[in-house]
């Protein structure tokens, strides 16, 4: 492992859709990136692909105006998977979900790789723990997952299994950090973090549609306007300490007159609630934000809403219609 995340010789093994836009994202931050696949000649066509999206992804302004002479400078295709991971120091499996695909790519990654090497799984869905059986010295083994698509959206799940160094976390997160992007520590357990909480949304939403209460549109427009726009700024956490925790138990009582055990009122909840701790406005919650603070996250999070409201007029509509 070397000190500087822009210094670090990285392989992208699977240059897919995903793949591809993550190791975009590295090169783009300065780190030496090789691509590979089931061929070389299917790593050159993704690497084709790559440079014509960055050239058209910088006209657009999303890219930087050099963005193309970076990743030209920096990434390359690798005649297999054994050459793309030979000298790397972090690498990064992003082939197709499916448990026997990842196990035989793991395999011969982690042969071929240096000992010292970290190896990452870009799986949404498949624990971590089953991934880390088909992987040498599994110990520098973890989920890094980027989500889609990998060159915009900023925030990854990094997934150690029970087995993972601890230290190999600050070299992950750094490289993460080297691309503008953020993560977070979750434990390994079924869904993750994000899909557990995307899917519970969309399931709730699914039930509305059925029981005819709304269509996906109008609940489209609902979770954009509301509570959805709301989620750029703050999580579930802070927006329910700013809303008031013993505002959210009255809440939970009125739903469990119809719905008693889906929404059944949350033991922390009821604990902090309890306790009087009621988030922001009492200085204690999930968050514990001071109450001396109370003006200054106001403020922040006025300002943030007529930013991303402005923005999103400036956007214009989704052409989903």
């Amino acid at each position: 492992m070397t000190n500087s995340a822009s210094q670090n010789k990285i392989a992208v093994v699977g240059s897919g859709y995903m793949g591809g836009g993550i190791a975009q994202s590295l090169a783009l931050a300065g780190a030496t990136v090789k691509i590979a696949d089931i061929s070389e000649e299917i790593a050159k066509k993704n690497y084709d692909r790559l440079l014509a999206e960055a050239a058209d992804f910088a006209e657009q302004g999303l890219f930087p105006a050099d963005a193309v002479e970076r990743i030209k400078a920096n990434l390359s295709p690798a005649a297999s998977i054994e050459d793309a991971v030979a000298d790397a120091d972090f690498i990064e499996e992003a082939v197709p979900e499916k448990i026997e695909i990842k196990h035989e790519t793991l395999r011969r990654v982690s042969a071929a790789a240096r000992p010292e090497a970290v190896i990452g799984s870009n799986t949404s869905t498949i624990r971590i723990a089953e991934l880390a059986t088909a992987v040498e010295r599994p110990e520098r083994f973890l989920g890094v997952h980027f989500s889609n698509p990998a060159p915009f959206i900023p925030g990854v799940e990094l997934i150690p299994h029970e087995g993972t160094d601890e230290g190999v976390l600050p070299f992950v997160e750094e490289i993460v950090a080297s691309t503008g992007k953020e993560s977070a520590r979750v434990k390994d357990s079924t869904g993750f973090v994000l899909n557990r909480l995307q899917y519970a949304l969309f399931h709730e939403a699914t039930q509305i549609v059925e029981e005819g209460i709304a269509t996906p549109e109008d609940i489209d427009t609902i979770v954009r306007t509301t509570f959805g726009f709301r989620l750029p700024a703050f999580g579930p956490f802070a927006i329910a300490d700013m809303a008031g925790l013993d505002v959210y138990a009255f809440c939970y009582a009125s739903l469990q007159t119809r719905w008693p055990e889906r929404f059944a009122t949350p033991e922390s909840l009821r604990e902090l609630v309890d306790a009087g701790k009621f988030g922001t406005k009492s200085g204690a919650g999930y968050l514990n934000v001071p109450a001396d603070r109370t003006p200054e996250l106001v403020a922040y999070r006025n300002k943030a809403y007529v930013a991303i409201k402005k923005l999103m007029d400036e956007l214009g509509p989704a052409p989903i219609n």
